[in-house]
């Protein structure tokens, strides 16, 4: 395949996310858990898209959730290296069967198998992407549109969940406060004579 030819099929599949996100907006407010994006088709994966800012802010409360009321078994660790050890995510101690919600408003841009494993990801409006394994069976396909809170699939025992700002992971647990906290500096106080 030509370089020429492969830039042109990425180009397409930049374009083609995002019409599919700039829909999003008007497929959440009906209310609708899924909503099919017209002219999306099982190849239209963003394996190669960049979509949304480079730089993430924080979100405002409520835009993301967990997928599942489960306990956290294995929280995030930042890896030391591409080959390090670490969790670039959450492992989740689900039971086989228990449903897995969307943690946000999104696109299914990958819904089938990597290595024999289930897995699923969104991109979300904020251009965050959110990843799913450690599922049973799929209940979306790619091209559909959910919102948060949507079913999507069905969990095996451990579901993982990994966000990914760009091309790096980032914790999911700090999407999901309902609180938001600012730091404030305060002074220390005069000096204690010495």
């Amino acid at each position: 395949m030509s370089e020429q030819h492969t830039r042109r099929g990425r180009a397409g599949t930049r374009r083609h996310v995002g019409r599919a996100l700039a829909t999003l907006t008007a497929c959440a407010a009906t209310w609708v858990f899924v909503c099919p994006v017209a002219g999306a088709t099982a190849d239209s994966g963003a394996r190669d898209a960049t979509v949304g800012p480079e730089e993430f802010s924080s979100p405002p409360a409520g835009t993301y959730s967990p997928p599942v009321t489960a306990p956290v078994i294995d929280a995030f660790r930042l890896d030391r290296g591409p080959y390090g050890p670490g969790n670039r995510g959450l492992e989740y101690d689900t039971e086989a069967g228990q449903v897995v919600r969307s943690i946000g408003t999104g696109l299914i841009v990958f819904a089938g198998a990597v290595a024999g494993r289930l897995a699923l990801t969104v991109v979300h409006p904020d251009g965050r992407r959110s990843s799913l394994t450690g599922i049973a069976s799929l209940s979306v396909g790619v091209g559909e549109v959910v919102i948060r809170g949507a079913p999507i699939a069905i969990a095996a025992e451990r579901l993982h969940l990994g966000v990914r700002e760009g091309e790096r992971y980032v914790d999911p647990a700090g999407l999901f406060s309902s609180v938001r906290r600012r730091a404030v500096l305060v002074p220390l106080g005069p000096a204690a004579p010495g």
